[in-house]
């Protein structure tokens, strides 16, 4: 963990990240202008009054400051108090009384240059079902998306740089030419945005816990530097941990290594498909009071499925923002080598939301997550099973009942090598393995059991897997 030294000896111009934003909305929505990636304009459209929710887009405004690294590898203040705006979807329940105290906040992925809520795709069911609330904060990188999309209604929005003219030392620090933008101002902005939820600043909303989830490295980012000194969230659901990401702009790409130390539990989830890659930055589970972790290996699953692009706006929307990718079956610009469907294979979201029952649990009265065995890596591979699936890891009936080999990678250009398929048994195959279905039937349900029994899942989704795979929701 880099040092501290710095924020203890840091004036009070340096704390932008603890003051109040300003709240302007909820921004209403109208047959002319609703909010970008509203839950009924999705790909999949979620009409959430059906599941007693309302759903509400707020602009928040405050000022940030940005950093850099010091040559001792601790933080610096590279520029204070710098204004920004950015925006939040809340999605809550409707009846107060419902609300259990604990909010998700999502930093949408921006690889498509608009907001992507993944993590929403993944895990609203654990959301919806336990009566927590979400929210999503706008990223810099999808600001440009938003303002093409409605200019009116997200004019105000703005990461602006505090130094325009700065041009970056070198190759590789966010590019060496002036720019409008500075990435850096999100982390006060998280911060603000997580201390406002708890404050009760926001109608209707006042936070018990506050959770912070995405995919990847922004996450690890402000776990590592920001949360130790702001220490604002309460807990991390991390999809795919592995490297940490700049501090600003134009900072230099941070060391690649474990996290540690963040003061608050983490819990991160990794697939089958990433275990290879991401072994830099595997580390053991703890308990220790300062370094509570847990890592789940998914066996069976790949870096990505169907679930989090439901979550994608609608095409109409996307083209307005930017420009879609592929169809909504497709949502990409190359098929694969061969062509293969997106998968749907819910065991990401079925592990996740149970990630996040754990760290509910841990966060709110001490119980400690369960230790998984990790997945077993021999020559640089995953070793495999008799029917071709990874082992070790976190157990399923897709692997401990297999009706098929789940191929982790796909042969193909771009996003395929990240994506999942499945070949099926014949029935003669299955036929020699469980000999009828009531054999069958009675082995999956053993196994879905134990993982509830195991709080690896929800009891919720074990009987969404019970009706998934042998039609019962006992």
């Amino acid at each position: 963990m880099r040092s501290l030294f710095f924020f203890l000896a840091a004036s009070a111009a340096a704390y932008a990240q603890n003051e109040a934003p300003k709240v302007t909305g909820p921004v209403p929505a109208t047959a002319d202008s609703h909010p970008f990636l509203a839950a009924n304009q999705n790909l999949d459209p979620l009409d959430l009054s059906k599941v007693g929710y309302v759903e509400e887009e707020f602009l928040i405004s405050g000022t940030a400051n940005v950093y850099d690294w010091a040559a001792d590898g601790s933080l610096k203040t590279k520029w204070n108090n710098a204004p920004y705006t950015t925006r939040i979807l809340v999605r809550r329940p409707a009846d107060a009384a419902r609300f259990n105290g604990t909010v998700v906040v999502e930093l949408p992925n921006t690889a498509r240059r608009f907001d992507w809520t993944m993590l929403w795709g993944y895990v609203h069911n654990y959301v919806t079902d336990s009566g927590a609330a979400w929210v999503g904060i706008t990223m810099p990188g999808a600001i440009q998306g938003l303002k093409k999309f409605n200019p009116a209604r997200y004019a105000a929005v703005s990461f602006a740089n505090p130094n325009p003219s700065e041009a970056c030392p070198s190759v590789g620090r966010g590019g060496n030419g002036p720019a409008d933008v500075e990435d850096g101002l999100r982390w006060d902005a998280i911060t603000q945005v997580g201390a406002l939820l708890k404050n009760g600043n926001l109608p209707g909303l006042k936070a018990q816990r506050v959770f912070l989830t995405t995919q990847g490295a922004d996450a690890i980012t402000y776990a590592e530097d920001i949360q130790p000194r702001a220490k604002v969230y309460d807990g991390f659901v991390i999809k795919s941990p592995g490297g940490a990401t700049r501090i600003s702009r134009c900072s230099a790409q941070p060391p690649q290594k474990e996290l540690h130390s963040v003061g608050v539990p983490v819990i991160g989830v990794l697939t089958q498909g990433e275990v290879v890659a991401s072994q830099p930055f595997l580390r053991e589970d703890s308990d220790s009071p300062a370094d509570r972790f847990r890592l789940y290996e998914i066996a069976g699953a790949a870096h990505i499925d169907a679930a989090p692009y439901i979550a994608l706006p609608t095409v109409a929307d996307q083209n307005t923002a930017g420009q879609a990718q592929g169809t909504p079956q497709w949502p990409f610009n190359a098929r694969c080598e061969p062509e293969i469907p997106l998968q749907q294979f819910p065991l990401q979201s079925y592990i996740l939301n149970g990630a996040f029952a754990n760290l509910d649990a841990w966060v709110r009265n001490g119980t400690a997550p369960p230790h998984a065995e990790r997945i077993a890596v021999k020559d640089g591979k995953v070793a495999l099973d008799e029917s071709g699936n990874g082992l070790g890891g976190v157990r399923s009936p897709y692997v401990d009942v297999p009706t098929a080999t789940y191929f982790t990678t796909a042969p193909g250009p771009g996003t395929c090598r990240e994506l999942g398929y499945d070949v099926k048994f014949d029935w003669a195959r299955l036929d020699a393995m469980y000999g009828n279905y009531k054999k069958y039937s009675a082995k999956v349900a053993q196994s879905i059991d134990r993982m509830a029994k195991e709080r690896y899942i929800t009891e919720a989704d074990a009987k969404r897997m019970r009706a998934e795979l042998i039609g019962s929701s006992r």
